[in-house]
């Protein structure tokens, strides 16, 4: 399951790996890990509570 779109994984990566350069073992440096986990992945828990789908859908 997918719901992360191309643009919005590529900023997830470019922020997660800026957030965990400027701030590890801090709460910004956790936040960077967890974005830059999500967009390999293609896909965010929060997200899916949302209801929201940054991704093309295959009709």
């Amino acid at each position: 399951m997918q719901n992360v779109g191309g643009i919005d994984r590529v900023l997830r990566v470019l922020v997660g790996i800026a957030l965990a350069f400027v701030g590890p073992k801090t709460a910004w440096g956790y936040i960077g890990i967890v974005t830059l986990e999500t967009g390999p992945f293609s896909f965010c828990p929060l997200y899916t509570l949302l209801g929201i789908k940054t991704c093309k859908q295959a009709e």
